[in-house]
């Protein structure tokens, strides 16, 4: 999908109205505009309750009815909640299940680097610079949350007044996945592919530094290295012949050139990449000045941060004070009832007999408007029926009031009176004068359950302190008699009455034996299970395992409570680092491992585990395995 740049120009072309094949609403959130489409679906314009701006990204129905796509959709959306990046667009809210899947980013108000080159040509050297390192630092908090982008293109880094931002990381992951990709749906740009990517293999987060050459020498020359054409023609090109590299600037010639290295290992890491725009650019610590893209690509940000303000949605009623942005949108909450009462939920027949209660008059404005701001649950007696507020106060606190929950209708009360039983709307009753009676019987009341309070603790006191020393001699000559010959008993602790000493520790489980598998070749789509002496790989991939090498490339902690931990680089593993760290995933991406480096593993059932990478399968190999080392300490989770 390629994001939230559909076209450039005034607002109202960047800003498109809803058409009628558009939802109005998706899971609560108001849709105020369009903001473009691709080939995973389409963009919308919406706002969260507290007023700021984000982007829906609805994906194609023909992905969700795919199911391997959403499983992978739904672990990439996971993965990518994580990243928190300067440089990249969060991930703020998802829905991996429902009929149609989406997910919600902040909106980024600029536009694409594709719309900026298209609209206003190449852009100058310094700014390709900044661009670049910004895109680093954005890989650089991706790859480190486990994620390769795959389709890292101009379209997909917007040009912010601050930087740019990298968007959709991840997504490509989840529609390679699918059938339709073999059917003629094409997933990615093809100019922007890497050679492993082009011809099937293996994609590492080199692959997305391939990609990074190819922006920028897009954004310093206006068009792709390896030209354009049809997708066949330049997949060729990418994997057997040169870039054209003629036209980009000599300050960005060894950067660009080193992105585009046939062999991935030969490409360099994202630190050398800033380390390189760095030396490009004279200076040791690249300072990113606020005009720092040329002044027509600067206005067409001013143009986008103009968004359409949210529409409220039910507006609220005339002698309430205005809401902010804030209640705009309220995701989520149920539609209301086409005709509200004064209060809360439908009108409510009296019971037969009675006349219908008349709401007390509305407070002033000032009262209501505070009322709403700070709403409050008042307390109720036996004698009187709940009180909430009516009227414009009850619709003004309506997201948020209890009871009935976010959103929902309060229900009507029924409570017992002294003329019987009735049923009542919740509203504020009129203040009734005290009766004299009633305080005096009120008066007595109180005073007899004082008296009978008092005398229940004393009663208490005496039966527990009673039980207690009871216990406490049990349990004392317990111990007597589990005190092993030749060794005095604990002496008492210092709570226990007339005690001196200190409270005796109670026994500690020694550790489990560890358990050494060396040599293990884990292939895809097989799993482990800890709890076997024989420690060997198993078919199957996704039936609660303990660890399972999935096809997708990466290691997953399945079972109901498993758990990950990546050590750093040169962290020894043990039982103690691994029951103390607290770094958990649920899955981590092999492609992400060196030899030597080692995880840490939890499984649902209580085992602790090790594993120590020691290299994958040759790229000519039939299988695809990789070769691991294990320490099990079995039931070593408390």
């Amino acid at each position: 999908m390629s994001g939230q740049q559909p076209k450039r120009g005034s607002a109202s072309q960047v800003f498109q109205p809803l058409a009628g094949d558009d939802p109005s609403t998706i899971a609560g959130y108001r849709l105020a505009a369009k903001l473009g489409a691709g080939g995973m679906g389409k963009v919308y314009l919406s706002y969260t309750p507290g007023g700021r701006p984000v982007a829906i990204k609805v994906i194609r129905p023909e992905f969700g009815e795919d199911a391997e796509f959403r499983r992978r959709f739904a672990q990439e959306v996971q993965s990518a909640q994580r990243v928190q990046g300067l440089f990249t667009a969060p991930v703020i809210d998802a829905d991996t299940d429902g009929a149609q899947p989406w997910l919600a980013t902040a909106y980024v108000p600029g536009p694409s680097l594709a719309d900026a080159v298209v609209a206003h040509g190449a852009l100058p050297v310094d700014a390709v610079l900044l661009l670049i390192a910004g895109m680093a630092e954005a890989l650089h908090v991706i790859h480190g949350a486990g994620i390769v982008h795959r389709d890292l293109k101009p379209s997909n880094v917007l040009l912010a007044a601050d930087g740019p931002r990298v968007i959709d990381f991840g997504i490509a992951y989840a529609a390679d996945a699918t059938s339709l990709t073999g059917s003629g749906v094409t997933i990615g740009t093809p100019s922007f592919m890497a050679p492993e990517q082009a011809a099937g293999r293996r994609v590492t987060p080199a692959t997305d530094i391939f990609a990074l050459g190819q922006v920028a020498a897009f954004a310093s020359t206006g068009a792709p290295a390896f030209g354009e054409g049809t997708s066949h023609g330049v997949l060729y090109r990418i994997v057997h012949e040169d870039p054209d590299l003629s036209g980009v600037p000599e300050r960005l010639m060894e950067l660009v050139s080193r992105c585009l290295a046939k062999d991935p290992a030969d490409r360099p890491s994202v630190a050398e990449v800033i380390t390189l725009c760095q030396t490009a650019n004279a200076e040791t610590v690249l300072r990113r000045p606020e005009d720092w893209l040329p002044t027509p690509v600067a206005a067409d940000i001013t143009v986008r941060a103009a968004a359409p303000a949210p529409v409220q949605t039910p507006p609220p009623p005339s002698s309430a004070p205005t809401a902010g942005p804030s209640a705009a949108y309220s995701p989520t909450a149920p539609a209301a009832p086409s005709t509200p009462p004064p209060g809360y939920g439908p009108p409510v027949a009296p019971p037969p007999g009675q006349a219908p209660q008349t709401p007390p008059p509305t407070p002033y404005p000032a009262q209501a408007h505070a009322q709403a701001a700070y709403p409050t649950q008042p307390a109720q007696t036996s004698q009187s029926a709940p009180q909430y507020p009516t009227g414009p106060q009850a619709q003004a606190q309506a997201p948020t009031q209890f009871p009935g929950g976010y959103g929902y209708p309060a229900q009507a009360q029924t409570y017992t009176g002294q003329s019987g039983p009735q049923t009542v709307v919740p509203s504020p009753p009129a203040p009734e004068p005290p009766k004299r009676r009633g305080g005096k019987v009120a008066a007595i009341a109180v005073a007899a359950a004082l008296i009978f309070g008092v005398a229940g603790v004393g009663t208490a006191y005496f039966l527990l302190k009673d039980d207690g020393k009871k216990t406490q001699s049990n349990e004392s000559a317990k111990e007597k008699s589990n005190t092993p010959a030749g060794k005095a008993s604990p002496s008492p602790g210092a709570d226990d009455e007339g005690g001196t000493g200190t409270d005796p520790k109670p026994p500690v489980d020694a550790d489990p034996e560890p358990a050494d598998y060396t040599g293990i070749n884990l292939t895809a789509g097989y799993h482990l299970t800890f709890a076997d002496e024989d420690l060997h790989p198993q078919d199957g991939e996704d039936n609660n395992y303990e660890l399972s090498y999935d096809t997708g490339g990466y290691l997953d902690a399945e079972s109901e409570g498993g758990r990950l931990v990546l050590l750093d680089p040169g962290q020894t593993g043990s039982l103690d680092v691994c029951r103390s760290e607290t770094r958990f995933t649920t899955n981590i991406y092999v492609d992400k491992l060196s030899k030597g480096r080692q995880i840490c593993i939890t499984t649902g059932t209580g085992h602790l585990a090790l594993l120590t990478y020691q290299g994958h399968s040759p790229e000519d190999s039939p299988s695809d395995y990789m070769t691991i080392d294990v320490t099990v300490w079995r039931n070593a989770v408390g």
